[in-house]
């Protein structure tokens, strides 16, 4: 009897990669144009008070966190290495579970690309390129970019996939056997 070898799905470790870099080439072309055609500091109304596009340099995290500080170098040093740690934790665990094709790969693909824009513009520019200004009736949510924009849907389908899959396989019950005499099951 011959033996058959089972044939093998698709392995999407390669396009999740190519999204990564998708994501990053996307990020890199549209923070250089802002730098060369938007004064720093000011921006251009595309639908008047509702979107911009701004030219903002973020020496901190998402959302300006950690941008006044009281020791600026520390914080590029602490926010660099936090970004290089995450980028190769999120490259490894893409590559493990990468070869079939899941939300959580396409979300991690999606985070590490974007990890690696802002990466990028943190180590060459020591500040990272913030330039889509949105604003939600009165509030004026903090500016970002794609990089950013893909670290945030890469987190959101993660949460998805995370609530689907609870839904479609709920935790088992408790089904230790009860012993005789007892009114109530062991834990």
């Amino acid at each position: 009897m011959s033996e058959h070898k089972r044939p093998r799905g698709r392995d999407w470790r390669i396009p999740f990669l190519g999204i990564s870099l998708l994501v990053i080439a996307l990020d890199r072309l549209t923070k250089m144009w802002v730098i060369k055609h938007v004064v720093p500091s000011t921006h251009i109304v595309i639908i008047p008070h509702v979107f911009s596009i701004s030219h903002w340099m973020n020496p901190g995290a998402a959302f300006s966190l950690f941008t006044y500080t009281a020791d600026p170098h520390r914080t590029y040093l602490l926010l660099t290495g936090f970004s290089i740690l995450a980028s190769v934790v999120v490259f490894s665990v893409l590559m493990v579970i990468g070869r079939k094709f899941t939300i959580t790969a396409l979300a991690l693909a999606l985070i590490l690309g974007g990890a690696l824009g802002n990466l990028w513009d943190r180590v060459v520019y020591k500040e990272v390129t913030d330039f889509i200004a949105v604003t939600i009736i009165h509030y004026h949510w903090p500016d970002f970019n794609i990089a950013d924009s893909s670290i945030v849907i890469g987190g959101m389908l993660l949460l998805f996939d995370a609530i689907r899959t609870r839904r479609e396989h709920p935790p088992a019950e408790n089904k230790t056997p009860v012993a005789s005499g007892d009114s109530h099951p062991q834990p």
